[in-house]
């Protein structure tokens, strides 16, 4: 059940951005396009092998400093809330995300990542109660067959570890958006303090998983420290902050197809700092990939009698 004082979305288009929230859709797109650094940043200047040390220190010191800003905590059933939200959310997606990256080229990585709009699509169904939309599953379709056409070259390897985390991060992150679209935000939690419970929460699930699984940290150096902070503060707490608040306040549907903007980022990053090389098939997939983007922002046309 939706607690009855939490945010909701306002009225307006159930599968199109609210007149008037345009520019909100867009400062939230700022979130997926820092995330589309997550691939260089860990392939470039983080020590691999330990996926898990790196999403904790996304998460964790992000959220604790939200916490002491903010000085405010979940009450009554938000406690529960909060730490089911940050698990799905932050505390599942950030390793199995850095683990899709080690294993897998960045692009396969990124184009399985682009499902996540089409599994939110189908949640919404179940947990939201709306109508299956073929808008959204032909844009969403659209939008993974363009990203797909923009980073999967001839050469991309598989790997079935890499796919299964890449493909488990953007579920539990899909139903994590979902969840998150149906309990809305309590009105005590503004989005600073929204953001830094999930991620206090997501990170609290990974501390004990990472000393687990990875033992000791590695050893950090400059570049690796520089990554680790931009992750943290930038890729973690600032884009969280825009996140939540972009989830709660337009259509989850809008706002999920946003997420194709990370692998694009991702590719003009490896262009631009690696040197790659775009062809007619990748400047292809990059316009499959914005209309999809644009579309999600618009109202699934309506069927006249």
């Amino acid at each position: 059940m939706t607690s009855p004082t939490a945010q909701r979305v306002p009225a307006g288009p159930v599968s199109g951005v609210p007149r008037g929230h345009l520019p909100r859709a867009v400062l939230t797109a700022l979130t997926p396009m820092a995330w589309g650094t997550t691939y260089i940043v860990t392939t470039e200047l983080l020590p691999p092998g330990h996926p898990l040390f790196a999403g904790l220190l996304r998460a964790l010191p992000g959220g604790l400093i939200a916490l002491a800003v903010t000085r405010t905590l979940p009450r009554g059933a938000w406690w529960g809330r909060a730490a089911a939200l940050g698990v799905l959310n932050i505390g599942l997606p950030f390793p199995l995300l850095f683990l899709a990256a080690e294993r897998l080229p960045g692009g396969v990585a990124a184009t399985l990542a682009a499902a996540q709009p089409l599994v939110i699509a189908l949640l919404a169904v179940a947990v939201l109660r709306e109508a299956l939309s073929a808008w959204r599953l032909a844009w969403g379709l659209t939008g993974m067959a363009g990203v797909g056409l923009v980073v999967i070259g001839p050469s991309a390897a598989l790997d079935g570890v890499g796919i299964l985390a890449a493909l488990g991060s953007a579920a539990s992150m899909a139903l994590g958006i979902t969840l998150t679209k149906r309990w809305g935000r309590p009105p005590e939690a503004g989005p600073t303090a929204f953001a830094g419970w999930q991620l206090t929460a997501g990170g609290l699930f990974l501390l004990p998983l990472t000393f687990l699984a990875e033992g000791a940290p590695p050893a950090i150096g400059p570049a690796a420290a520089l990554g680790y902070l931009w992750m943290g503060l930038v890729g973690g707490l600032l884009s969280y902050v825009v996140w939540f608040r972009g989830i709660t306040t337009l259509p989850v549907t809008s706002v999920a197809v946003l997420v194709l903007l990370s692998p694009l980022v991702a590719a003009i990053l490896g262009a631009v700092v690696l040197g790659q090389t775009f062809g007619p098939v990748q400047l292809l997939g990059f316009g499959l990939a914005l209309a999809a983007i644009v579309a999600g922002q618009l109202p699934a046309p309506t069927r006249r009698r």
